[in-house]
């Protein structure tokens, strides 16, 4: 028999496997992102995107549509006609004759297929041609936009777990400068106010570190809520946070825009629409030629089999054309109208133009202003740093005060927070000038 310890002992050491296979378990929760994958995912999830690309088919939907106008058309129909009386016809010496039955049924097939139309058929796919277009358009410059939230939310978690490192070191500088009084204060080195001051301190340090903490959780939830993930989803993303050089100058860069913009595309496009809506107008100054092709069967019978008095079937061939030539001026009101319609398109094409240019050099200097913080910043950690080193040990040869390191510390930590504030800034205000560049990709290409 087994004795109560070693049973203890089993059940025990099954629990810690069972303990340690479930911490496991939660650790491959933890979902590890790069950029690309985090961005890959966004478009995969974005509902935006998803509407969008329903605006796509729909466009496309409405092209094929208006392609069909080119093509002939087939209807048929079938009707009965019940008459009061059978028809009949009076012939002078011969009296009064039947010329057909009270029940009469009719089947036919018409094709019809349109010759000219002073260009309405070719104008109105062209109109939805350059919708669909539009709408492809659209779904670029929705996706830009997705991209660029994405880049945002990850340089954003970047930079608050830099803070929160930072916020960290202070903590611990902070301990140890307060272990340091303390030893001072116990043997009698330096007064009771002394130690205060470092103990509140400690607590200042302390309640930023909390604050730091709560950073990093609110941008992990803003790049979950980007990615339509749980928001309380765990999550860590590749640290990629570092300096890239930018070369191309401002000039090089508003040319790029000019031509990638997806919305500027879209505006170009629809100056072109609205030049065919006015050729669609100018179309019912035209008349319509068509061709049509009938068919006939007729019967006293649902079956359309003939009758004594018709003959079963007949067919005809013939070409129609009509023409509204006079409305009181309504085509060329229409038409005056698409032509204003035309200038407003052109006009937002131009203040589109101005716009894009203005967001790419406020971008642009964006960039270049969080660079040269980036430089600045550098330089000030290595002082800072050298400063503090100094401090400390002029206060532990009580030829510094206790107020000196404080001092000397904050200041460390307030130039490496200015250095990460700088360096998320200027990945952010890259991202931003790609986005007003109209790129996608994480690097800037041609």
């Amino acid at each position: 028999m087994w004795n109560k310890a070693y049973v203890t002992r089993i059940i025990v050491s099954v629990c810690m496997v069972a303990f340690l296979a479930t911490s496991a378990l939660s650790e491959e929760k933890v979902l590890r992102l790069t950029l690309e994958e985090s961005i890959d995912l966004a478009i995969k999830q974005s509902m935006v995107i998803h509407s969008a690309r329903e605006g796509v088919k729909a466009s496309e939907s409405g092209r094929k549509e208006a392609l069909t106008g080119f093509f002939p058309k087939l209807s048929t129909s079938y009707s009965y006609t019940r008459l009061n009386e059978e028809p009949t016809t009076t012939i002078t010496g011969l009296g009064t004759t039947q010329t057909g039955t009270k029940d009469n049924y009719l089947w036919e097939v018409k094709i019809t297929q349109p010759i000219f139309a002073g260009g309405k058929v070719l104008s109105n796919y062209q109109i939805n041609r350059i919708s669909e277009n539009v709408s492809r358009m659209n779904e670029v410059t929705t996706i830009q936009d997705i991209v660029r939230d994405v880049k945002e939310a990850y340089f954003n978690i970047l930079k608050s777990e830099r803070i929160l490192d930072v916020a960290k070191q202070s903590v611990e500088q902070l301990k140890a400068h307060r272990d340091t009084a303390q030893s001072f204060y116990d043997v009698g080195i330096i007064p009771k106010n002394d130690l205060l001051f470092a103990e509140v301190e400690l607590a200042s340090g302390t309640q930023e570190l909390v604050k730091a903490e709560n950073g990093v959780q609110l941008t992990k939830a803003q790049f979950n809520t980007v990615l339509r993930r749980d928001i309380n989803a765990s999550v860590e993303v590749e640290d990629i946070l570092m300096y890239k050089p930018f070369e191309r100058n401002l000039g090089d860069c508003l040319k790029t825009a000019l031509e990638k913009r997806s919305d500027v595309k879209a505006y170009a496009l629809g100056v072109e629409q609205s030049q065919k809506v006015v050729t669609l107008a100018k179309s019912d100054f035209y008349p319509s030629i068509n061709f049509v092709g009938n068919y006939s069967k007729y019967g006293d019978e649902p079956d359309v089999s003939g009758s004594q008095y018709h003959d079963q079937e007949d067919w005809y061939v013939m070409a129609v054309a009509s023409w509204n030539f006079w409305e009181w001026g309504k085509t060329k009101h229409s038409v005056d109208a698409n032509k204003s319609k035309l200038r407003q398109a052109e006009n937002a094409l131009i203040n589109v133009k101005d716009r894009v240019a203005l967001e790419v050099k406020s971008a642009y200097l964006s960039l270049r202003e969080a660079e040269k913080h980036i430089f600045v910043a550098q330089k000030a950690i290595e002082q800072a740093e050298e400063n503090f080193r100094i401090n400390e040990e002029r206060y532990k040869e009580q030829v510094a005060t206790s107020t000196d390191v404080i001092d000397a510390q904050t200041l460390l930590t307030k130039t490496k927070s200015d250095y990460f504030n700088a360096l998320s800034d200027y990945n952010i205000a890259l991202s931003r000038l790609e986005r007003s560049m109209g790129i996608v990709s994480p690097e800037i290409s041609e």
